[in-house]
């Protein structure tokens, strides 16, 4: 998939020296050319492509979050009895 965006974006950068160059070309013309024709479309296309690997690395890191915790009842707070001990008097 890169060796296909690294192309498009050479074809896109020649048409895009060609309007500059043109006599009836402006570099207006040419800027646009490369934004509408090249790195607009390339970034929706390239961004589409790397979903499947965007979900993969986010299931492993919440895998590995996963493993990660500690044993027990799943809570954040601290092991230990939930009622201080009765303090008697001798």
């Amino acid at each position: 998939m890169n060796m296909v965006a690294i192309a498009w974006i050479y074809v896109v950068l020649m048409m895009s020296a060609a309007e500059a160059v043109s006599p009836r070309g402006s570099l207006l013309g040419a800027l646009l050319i490369l934004v509408f024709y090249g790195v607009l479309p390339l970034a929706i296309v390239l961004y589409v492509m790397g979903a499947p690997a965007r979900r993969r690395a986010r299931r492993r890191a919440e895998e590995q979050a996963w493993s990660a915790r500690p044993a027990g009842d799943g809570g954040s707070h601290a092991a230990g009895d939930a009622v201080a001990p009765e303090r008697e008097e001798a």
